[in-house]
């Protein structure tokens, strides 16, 4: 990566920043401007646990992200463990193909084209840097070359502890949030419980049920929490009462 590309960047990531400590709201800020994409949003990865959500430049990168969380499908989530994802077009045929789920929801939410950029250190992968478009198209070789870079700056801010947790849905600065979904870690655990099974697996059911149910997964989650609804390892439906 030419270093002098990096340095304009991070000095455009700085200016963002205005002299405070640089997060990733700033790497998403200079992604946005840089590559001409509409929105962006950085999520964090562990092992058989939920994204997290670190920041959402707007209400579609918010909607979008947790489109991904809910259906567990799509590039944001290949390129946790393959390389960029870079889709000019989710209306293709074969978009639809590898992401029936996914694709069609995204393009109806106003997103046709995605670039999802995994935050890796060697071996490591701590996240993914996504990229949203309204319309269709890839990014020209000057703007991926941007992008990469600038995933890269925002892992480094994440090693350094830098980040902060934000989201802006509704409006044009962005804010605290903490854990965005701590009630679905939560349901994963008492699904394990009531089931049996792995969390990777308490996960998939739980988010079979929000598909099928064309629910969102913190709300069916948060039934799970709330004894409203539990998984009855018995049967191949859910039941409602304590559990």
């Amino acid at each position: 990566m030419n270093s002098e590309r990096r340095v304009r960047l991070w000095a455009l990531v700085a200016n963002v920043a205005q002299g405070g400590t640089v997060g990733v709201d700033h790497v998403c800020a200079v992604s946005v401007s840089a590559t001409g994409v509409d929105a962006a949003a950085v999520a964090v990865t562990l092992r058989a646990t939920p994204r997290e959500v670190l920041y959402a430049s707007d209400r579609t990168a918010s909607d979008l992200e947790e489109l991904t969380l809910t259906l567990g499908e799509g590039p944001c989530v290949d390129a946790i463990t393959g390389g960029p994802g870079l889709v000019a077009d989710l209306a293709a045929p074969h978009c639809r193909a590898r992401w029936p789920a996914f694709a069609p929801a995204a393009v109806l939410a106003g997103v046709h084209a995605v670039f999802a950029l995994p935050l890796q250190v060697g071996g490591i992968r701590l996240g993914v840097l996504d990229l949203y478009r309204a319309r269709s198209g890839g990014l020209d070789g000057d703007q991926l070359a941007d992008a990469l870079a600038l995933a890269d700056t925002a892992c480094a801010v994440l090693l350094d502890g830098g980040e902060r947790d934000r989201s802006a849905p509704d409006e044009g600065r962005p804010e605290q949030v903490g854990s965005q979904h701590p009630e679905v870690h939560q349901a994963t655990g008492m699904v394990t419980v009531q089931l049996g099974v792995t969390a990777a697996v308490a996960l998939i059911r739980l988010r079979a049920f929000a598909y099928s149910h064309d629910r969102r997964l913190r709300d069916v989650a948060g039934d799970v929490v709330a004894r409203r609804l539990r998984f009855d390892p018995t049967e191949d439906t859910q039941v409602g009462g304590a559990g």
